[in-house]
């Protein structure tokens, strides 16, 4: 931009040239990020806000999913553009964005899967559970962001459908993965998830993640970027 104005307007734009490339100057015309937060499991918990939860009112329709993701040009929908960042053996992309071939690894029972139809995009903190904690209350297009949230790793995870349909709407108080080295994982995320969508627990569930992070858990760490 610098070298065009050079061009046009020659001395004033060398005179525009030191406040321009100012670290100050850089940060006002920058628009703002979200920073990324990393505590400790115990301390994620406890930034958790508290209220009972309500399911009045709920359907999965008032999440619209999946959309065309996060790459409008490469003709996949969300789920798909999830199970190749996903992949551990990247698959084909056909015509339609079809999938073949490749190899997935579903962390919440250790499995490996080669064949993406046997696989469910699970959403760490479930729609319903959403729903009950804060997102009632949002815009649809802002449920809809949450539902194809592929901004942080943790939101979306492929894994097998009998282990996603075994979890359905349940949280960490009645549901853990089979894999008792993953529970640890799904603890801290499903805590990260609530932090950057800002929404809340009920006491039961933060008595139940409390044993983990005071217990178990208790080395693991959150890291989470407040959604936009």
């Amino acid at each position: 931009m610098i070298k065009n104005l050079a061009r046009t307007f020659g001395a004033l734009s060398l005179a525009l040239v030191p406040l321009l490339s100012s670290p100050a100057a850089q940060a006002a015309a920058a628009p703002a990020a979200s920073v990324a937060e990393v505590t400790t499991l115990a301390d994620a918990v406890g930034l958790v806000k508290v209220t009972e939860e309500d399911r009045t009112g709920y359907t999965r329709s008032k999440f619209k999913h999946w959309n065309s993701g996060d790459d409008k040009s490469d003709g996949c929908n969300t789920r798909n553009e999830v199970l190749l960042a996903e992949a551990v053996v990247a698959p084909t992309v056909e015509a339609g964005c079809k999938l073949t071939g490749g190899t997935w690894r579903s962390y919440y029972d250790g499995q490996e899967v080669t064949s993406a139809a046997s696989l469910d995009i699970d959403h760490m903190v479930p729609l319903a559970e959403a729903w009950d904690s804060g997102a009632s209350a949002w815009s649809a297009a802002r449920r809809e962001a949450y539902a194809n949230d592929q901004g942080a790793d943790v939101s979306l995870v492929a894994v097998t459908a009998r282990t996603s349909r075994s979890k359905s709407d349940q949280d960490p108080a009645d549901w853990m993965p089979p894999s008792p080295e993953a529970q640890c994982r799904y603890v801290g995320e499903w805590v990260a998830t609530k932090l950057r969508w800002d929404l809340t627990a009920d006491d039961r569930k933060l008595e139940a993640l409390k044993v983990f992070a005071e217990g178990p858990c208790e080395d693991t760490i959150v890291r989470y970027t407040p959604a936009a």
